[in-house]
């Protein structure tokens, strides 16, 4: 179970996110804070640390808590990345540079897990794969197993850069994941893609993994497209 700062941290970064508080904008007083979350000002204290360090605000002695231009957050943080999910934040911005970032670090990931990959790394790709097979069928989460998936296939490439990047890549992957697990079907047409890739870096076959992983971005780009139509079809029908 979250600890209460975790709680009080989760909606704080939530609202931030929303646009609830703006950038500029002063928050409320510690003790105004206190009173709205039902929590002591040490909480409230710490909260406000956790978002400082993470760029979103910036406490200013005589004048206030100030929220900070997003230019300046930590995007790479995985809780930053989760509250702009969560935050009723995703927009066509934010799809596009995922897809983006996807596309300049998926690829080299893939062809680096099949060159590299050890037995045990080949191993643990495949289960995460018969994890999402199982999931399709109704049998367990299918974004978790996706994200093992994945996460097997950054572990592959023994690169130390990219396993301190993990973190940071595994909660934008969980971002894309669960918005394209709200597409009906998607799960089930991306998994024969997924089986693609599986092969590939079982095969050591560096080529046919790239374009798998690419087949695979741009499947959920299209899935990403059809919802953005769908969303904009139901917004403009009257009420």
């Amino acid at each position: 179970m979250a600890t209460l700062h975790r709680q009080v941290l989760n909606q704080m970064g939530e609202q931030i996110c929303s646009g609830k508080f703006m950038p500029g904008d002063i928050l409320p007083a510690e003790p105004v804070l206190a009173e709205q979350m039902q929590v002591s000002r040490i909480v409230i204290r710490e909260t406000m640390k956790s978002l400082s360090a993470k760029g979103m605000l910036e406490v200013r002695r005589r004048y206030g808590t100030v929220v900070l231009p997003r230019a300046q957050w930590q995007l790479f943080d995985p809780d930053v990345i989760t509250w702009r999910a969560r935050a009723e934040a995703v927009d066509d911005g934010l799809i596009q540079d995922l897809m983006e970032l996807r596309m300049i670090i998926e690829p080299n990931a893939a062809r680096l897990a099949a060159k590299r990959a050890t037995e045990e790394d080949r191993h643990a790709v495949r289960r995460a794969f018969r994890a999402m097979e199982r999931a399709v069928a109704g049998h367990g989460e299918y974004v978790p197993a996706d994200l093992a998936f994945h996460g097997a296939i950054l572990t592959a490439c023994h690169n130390q850069f990219v396993q301190q990047m993990q973190n940071a890549l595994s909660a934008i992957l969980r971002t894309s994941f669960e918005l394209s697990s709200e597409i009906a079907g998607g799960p089930a047409r991306s998994l024969p893609m997924h089986e693609a890739l599986c092969v590939a870096i079982e095969k050591g076959d560096p080529e046919t993994a790239e374009a798998a992983v690419l087949t695979l971005i741009r499947r959920a780009e299209n899935d990403f497209e059809d919802r953005a139509a769908l969303n904009r079809t139901v917004n403009d029908q009257p009420v």
